[in-house]
């Protein structure tokens, strides 16, 4: 059987929506696309979208409601992002001051690449091949 997928995109799950947008948003130039706000006002979900590439967040809270079997499962996190930009040194000025989780290095297979963490503490990669 052939699968075609069309796209794929991350829903991560964190305590607070808001501060990752704004990581996105305003370091990275991403536009705030759908959200959704919940009882008290504050954002529940939102998709992030910039140059056909989106990310997506959650609160914990809310997916325990929409998904109560798997609240046990939420706290921590499993999900490296690795995202490949064409300036590096660009990227790295939008970012300083973010938490380092790996400075700027230089793989064996050639790629400049450096970790930081965004504020729902998921750890995003920033790569340059060549």
């Amino acid at each position: 059987m052939s699968v075609t997928v069309k796209r794929i995109t991350p829903v991560l799950i964190v305590p607070e929506v808001e501060p990752c947008a704004a990581f996105w948003s305003e370091r990275l130039g991403f536009a705030m696309g759908p959200a959704v706000p919940g009882d008290d006002g504050r954002l529940v979900f939102c998709i992030l979208e910039k140059d056909g590439t989106e990310i997506m967040y959650q609160t914990r809270a809310s997916v325990a409601a929409d998904l109560p079997a798997v609240a046990a499962e939420l706290d921590g996190h499993s999900v490296t992002i690795f995202i490949t930009v064409d300036d590096i040194d660009a990227t790295e000025r939008a970012l300083a001051g973010v938490p380092v989780v790996k400075p700027r290095h230089t793989t064996f297979y050639g790629s400049t690449e450096f970790y930081v963490r965004e504020p729902g503490g998921n750890v995003v990669g920033f790569a340059q091949m060549g």
